[in-house]
């Protein structure tokens, strides 16, 4: 037996625990229970040795109202109590309700701990030589094991809660979070935080409200110490400072990126399935069709296409001749 865990193909349905989760309502489970009597149940419902549910609530659902007595689990060993609740909770928000940022934000913020928590249990285990496969020993952090996935605390935490690399924005909103709540900073900077906190809550981006957080505080690291001017007199003039050099660094970007592709050569291999895939094109067209439809820009595009390949080739024939390749 693994220490990550292990199968079972015929664990009995009615012993499987769930918990207390913040959600009950399953939703529209046809599709799914429809999906499961075709084909099977394609995904095992994860469990904890102890039988607590893990992942797979809804799965579970359709289960027992299909009257299937067992079903295929993944048994997992070696997670935390506390990382199990929270990995319960994600998978049945994230499969059914979408959670809100700031619900996403909280949760991130535990998970965080605790993937941390659980990661040093798991290196002090090694270091001191723990060689035990016995349940509750150290195993992957993805709770969705085998198909494990490394990589640092924040974006796999960003992972588990929202299903993709949203660790950026989960930050930005914990920083928001973080000058709200330092009494040590300016009041009007935190009264500031505070309403893009409530835009966000309302359904605003994240994105602009933390770079207007963020111009803020440097306005506020700006001001001195007796200076009676309220941060928001000059935060508009802050944020189209910001707003200017953010665009000048992505007009930047995007320049370099042309740059680099303008002299990025593709492989002989793309050559030969470009070609590959374009063989035999003029049989799919009408000619006469394209003659009268066709927009003059289109037809000088496609003979300039023309002429480019046949220099192309002209040029790729020069180089065989010369190299003496067979075939040229």
């Amino acid at each position: 037996m693994s220490d990550r865990g292990h199968v079972e193909l015929d664990r009995a349905v009615n012993t499987i625990v769930v918990g207390e989760r913040h959600r009950r309502d399953a939703g529209d489970l046809t599709p799914l229970m429809d999906s499961m009597k075709r084909v099977g149940l394609l995904q095992p419902v994860t469990i904890t040795p102890d039988g607590y549910l893990i992942c797979g609530y809804r799965r579970l659902e359709a289960a027992k109202r299909l009257g299937w007595s067992t079903l295929r689990v993944w048994v997992r060993s070696g997670i935390s109590d506390g990382l199990t609740r929270l990995l319960a909770e994600r998978d049945e928000n994230v499969t059914h309700k979408p959670l809100s940022m700031m619900e996403a934000t909280e949760l991130y913020k535990e998970m965080k701990v605790l993937l941390q928590e659980d990661a040093d249990r798991r290196k002090k285990a090694s270091l001191f030589g723990a060689n035990d496969n016995s349940p509750g020993q150290d195993g992957a952090l993805d709770s969705s094991a085998p198909q494990g996935k490394p990589g640092r605390v924040d974006r796999q935490a960003a992972e588990l809660v929202t299903g993709k690399a949203a660790q950026t924005r989960l930050e930005q909103i914990l920083e928001i979070e973080r000058i709200a709540a330092n009494r040590e900073l300016p009041k009007d900077l935190r009264q500031v935080a505070e309403a893009e906190l409530e835009a966000i809550r309302n359904g605003g981006a994240v994105d602009p409200s933390y770079h207007k957080v963020k111009a803020a505080q440097r306005l506020a690291e700006q001001m001195k110490p007796d200076d009676d001017t309220n941060v928001d007199e000059g935060l508009d003039e802050a944020l189209e400072e910001a707003k200017a050099e953010r665009r000048r660094r992505i007009k930047q970007n995007r320049e370099r990126r042309e740059a680099e592709a303008a002299t990025l050569k593709r492989s002989t291999r793309s050559f030969a399935l470009k070609w590959a895939e374009m063989d035999g094109w003029s049989k799919k067209y009408d000619a006469e069709q394209i003659a009268r439809e066709i927009t003059p820009d289109d037809w000088a595009l496609f003979l300039r296409v023309i002429d480019e390949t046949r220099a192309f080739a002209e040029a790729v024939s020069l180089a065989k001749e010369s190299a003496g390749t067979p075939g040229s």
